[in-house]
């Protein structure tokens, strides 16, 4: 899809997606990106952020990738002293992913998703 300006340049609309979500997953997030594949033509750039651990990672996917395997990594750099990954949910759109076999396309994700984990247990503030 394109517009032509008042200049009469053409402008397309797929650029600006493009740096928004570059933008997106810039923000906060520790330095470099986890690859959970090999670089493909196909590579996604998703956002993982842990609630408990107040940060967040850029992990480089296929849409073919499954769900646990972006946790799994995530949670191995954001919470390496927790050694039981089930007791973490992963959440897309503010709801739980229940499956987590499922890949990024199946549950919905696309390029420049954020991923959000947290404990299945909720804990008091004090």
């Amino acid at each position: 899809m394109s517009a032509s300006s008042s200049s009469g340049a053409s402008v397309s609309a797929r650029p600006a997606q493009q740096g928004a979500a570059q933008f997106v997953n810039a923000l906060r997030v520790r330095p470099g990106v986890l690859e959970a594949v090999p670089m493909s033509a196909a590579r996604w750039m998703l956002r993982v952020q842990a609630a408990e651990a107040f940060d967040a990672v850029r992990v480089a996917c296929e849409p073919t990738t499954r769900v646990v395997d972006v946790k799994a990594l995530a949670m191995q750099a954001l919470l390496p002293d927790v050694a039981q990954h089930d007791s973490y949910l992963v959440k897309l759109h503010g709801a739980e992913i229940p499956n987590e076999s499922l890949t990024l396309e199946q549950v919905g994700a696309r390029d420049a998703s954020t991923l959000f984990l947290t404990s299945r247990r909720r804990r008091p503030l004090r």
